[in-house]
């Protein structure tokens, strides 16, 4: 019988997510909240849990107290046990690899002797961003039986949003090349963010690349995220593969991808109800939702803790959402303990945790998004445009 792979997971979950404009100014993009009860992070670990991956890192750095705190010490992924198990990696001060994570490859590269240490033949590393369900198992299988250096997990996108991602050619299962966002996309072939590296090919390749960098302990390494230099170089060493990832997948790094990532649940093309594969997360206790005789529901979902007396069209309302008597949300999201007093309209906008629309106020429409920030408030008789973000300062 063939011997089974030692497999460790790095979750990387320490980038700032400036992308996500106010929603991530208070906390880590990886613990920012989807489909009411969940965090976005809970699909990567969810996934783990799943494909039995019992040793699991997660990188954090920025804005990461919320995400531990989340994270439960890995309980609610059955990941806090006695041996193995969860475990965060945080930037450090003394010895080697000290400093701050410049990227996701400059991350595993200070993390390098703990990694050695740990001695796995697989190294998977994950975004914490993602939306899908996949059994990682498929691809670690597929990586050693090629023989591969990295094997990258792939789906197909739209050709208009391929500059987003790294884009791979590919003859067959081997990867012939690599581009890290960029502007002209040779084909809309894209990189999911799931990679199983040979422990190895991963350590010693990144070591070259500071060396040809100069770099020295504690310096900055350049190196930056995986698609930067890490992939080129094994595209170009002939020892890449890609496997196909069926199956719904959507990044949800933009606020757009964030709402649509949304409206995707709302309109049957996302089911997170598979008993089979459910995902997991650590939940809180709220009393059971309320809507009064005098609401107005449709094509929404709302969640525990919730009490709506207004009108409520395709949205998502999260635990302790209040929307009063003659208030108006419609393709929304609102974050949770969000209140929207009456009289006041919320129209194709993302109202963080906390935040609070007085009476009388408007608050987006039609155009680009409306973001509103973790405890905002948005005063009587205020108007926020479509496209405007609010944080906690004001208008």
């Amino acid at each position: 019988m063939a011997k089974r792979a030692k497999v460790l997971v790095l979750i990387m979950a320490g980038g700032e997510g400036g992308r996500m404009g106010v929603l991530t100014q208070r906390r880590s993009k990886p613990a920012l909240p989807f489909g009411g009860v969940y965090r976005l992070i809970d699909f990567a670990l969810s996934n783990c849990a799943h494909s039995k991956m019992t040793d699991v890192w997660v990188v954090e750095q920025y804005q990461p107290h919320g995400l531990a705190d989340h994270l439960a010490n890995g309980r609610p992924w059955e990941l806090d046990r006695t041996t193995g198990g969860l475990l965060i990696l945080h930037p450090h001060q003394g010895g080697s690899g000290s400093g701050w994570h410049q990227g996701t490859a400059d991350a595993v590269w200070r993390n390098r002797e703990f990694i050695r240490e740990f001695g796995p033949d697989v190294v998977m590393a994950l975004s914490s961003d993602h939306l899908y369900t996949l059994d990682y198992r498929e691809l670690i299988t597929a990586h050693t039986e090629s023989g591969a250096t990295v094997t990258m997990g792939t789906t197909e996108v739209d050709e208009d949003e391929a500059s987003r991602f790294g884009v791979v050619e590919a003859e067959g299962d081997r990867v012939t090349g690599y581009a890290y966002k960029p502007e002209e996309p040779a084909t809309t072939t894209a990189t999911t963010e799931v990679f199983a590296f040979d422990t190895g090919a991963l350590l010693d390749t990144l070591d070259d690349l500071v060396e040809g960098d100069g770099a020295d302990q504690g310096e900055d390494s350049e190196l930056e995220d995986f698609g930067t230099k890490l992939l080129p170089r094994l595209v170009d060493q002939g020892g890449a593969r890609a496997l196909a990832q069926d199956g719904y997948w959507r990044d949800l790094g933009t606020p757009d991808s964030y709402f649509e990532g949304h409206r995707d649940l709302l309109e049957g093309r996302l089911d997170l109800g598979d008993p089979g594969w459910p995902i997991m997360t650590r939940a809180l206790t709220h009393p059971p939702a309320a809507v009064t005789r005098s609401a107005e529901v449709h094509d929404s979902l709302l969640s525990s803790g919730c009490t709506v007396r207004g009108r409520v069209e395709r949205s998502v309302l999260s635990p302790g959402v209040v929307v009063e008597e003659g208030a108006v949300v419609e393709d929304a999201i609102l974050l949770p303990g969000a209140f929207v007093a009456g009289g006041a309209v919320v129209r194709r906008a993302i109202v963080d945790s906390q935040a609070k629309i007085e009476a009388d106020t408007e608050v987006g429409g039609d155009g680009p998004l409306t973001l509103i920030g973790m405890r905002a408030v948005v005063r009587t008789g205020q108007r926020v445009t479509p496209g405007e973000s609010v944080d906690a300062r004001g208008i």
